[in-house]
């Protein structure tokens, strides 16, 4: 069976990172079909949306899509909207999963996806001297990613960390935990703990081998995904999925679009390469994510994108 993968390279080095992990699927010899579509701060720019309607009908029939980086303002601009959480609405891609892996570090942070401080619901007030953002939390997206982080946990080593901050965000962390708890309760294989995220967070840095799967709120996931990639190499090793429920699923390198460095060739191409290695999992070829992800961690990044995409691929064709 020949599978459909939608290539978007994005901005910045997304546009050197992204051939580079493409590169590494040719090497495998796999039945996989690539089509190319664009999407970004760039596209905005030149064709006036993010999101074209042909790009998001790209992905629509695809069974996966790799995704670049984009370069999102850090001011509102009219008419922009970003690309990656318009696909993850469109295609309900509710599960964030962020491996990080350094030798006696093994864990994956399980972040919900569409909900949360991310929501959207951001407004003005008082004359532009007070900006309020709303929390959403409901008992339906909860219930979902926590039973997602129990599945990945009974696959990995069987232990879950509840993460939350219910002590203080009584009514939304309180919902998310109450859920939580309640589904948690329908695994009594796995060793459940439950932090609040700033213990959290100082646990992590403190001693991340304890952590196996760590299942939390959408911004509490972004934060400690991105600890746990400071402490296993950085962002240039940061992989990451977001899966629904079916076909597409989406994996993108958490790093961002870096335009310092973007057009020079020395962008580090692991973190895409080894969300490849996710999309092979989530495809069914296992046996060659695993040898994509040995290839990747073992290979030390030499200073320039090809030299790296070269090692990688020399060490996973068949």
């Amino acid at each position: 069976m020949t599978h459909t993968i939608t290539v978007i390279p994005g901005d910045g080095i997304g546009q050197e990172v992204i051939p580079a992990a493409v590169e590494v699927l040719h090497a495998l010899d796999l039945p996989l079909r690539f089509q190319q579509a664009e999407a970004g701060f760039g596209t905005f720019e030149r064709v006036g949306t993010a999101l074209p309607p042909e790009t998001l009908a790209c992905c629509a029939e695809s069974d996966a899509i790799l995704f670049g980086a984009t370069s999102s303002p850090m001011t509102k601009v009219a008419g922009y909207h970003s690309p990656v959480l318009a696909l993850r609405r469109h295609f309900d891609l509710f599960a964030n999963l962020r491996p990080a892996r350094e030798g006696a570090i093994d864990l994956l942070v399980v972040r919900e996806n569409t909900e949360g401080l991310y929501s959207g619901r951001e407004r003005v007030t008082d004359g532009g001297t007070t900006a309020i953002a709303e929390r959403v939390i409901t008992a339906g997206a909860s219930e979902r990613i926590v039973r997602a982080a129990c599945e990945q946990a009974r696959q990995r080593r069987g232990k879950l960390a509840l993460v939350h901050k219910a002590n203080v965000l009584k009514e939304t962390c309180g919902l998310f935990r109450q859920v939580g708890l309640a589904v948690i309760g329908e695994y009594p294989d796995l060793e459940v703990e439950e932090l609040l995220v700033d213990t959290a967070a100082l646990k992590l840095a403190q001693d991340p081998g304890r952590f196996d799967v760590i299942v939390t709120t959408n911004l509490f996931g972004d934060i400690l995904s991105d600890l746990a990639a400071g402490l296993t190499g950085g962002l240039g090793m940061a992989p990451s999925a977001n899966i629904g429920a079916g076909h597409p699923a989406l994996f993108e390198p958490v790093h961002g679009s870096a335009p310092d460095i973007a057009g020079q060739g020395v962008a580090d191409p692991r973190a895409a390469i080894l969300s490849a290695a996710l999309l092979l999992d989530f495809l069914g070829c296992s046996a060659e994510a695993e040898r994509v992800r040995q290839a990747t961690y073992a290979t030390p990044h030499t200073g320039r994108t090809a030299a790296t995409t070269r090692a990688i691929v020399q060490e996973v064709a068949p």
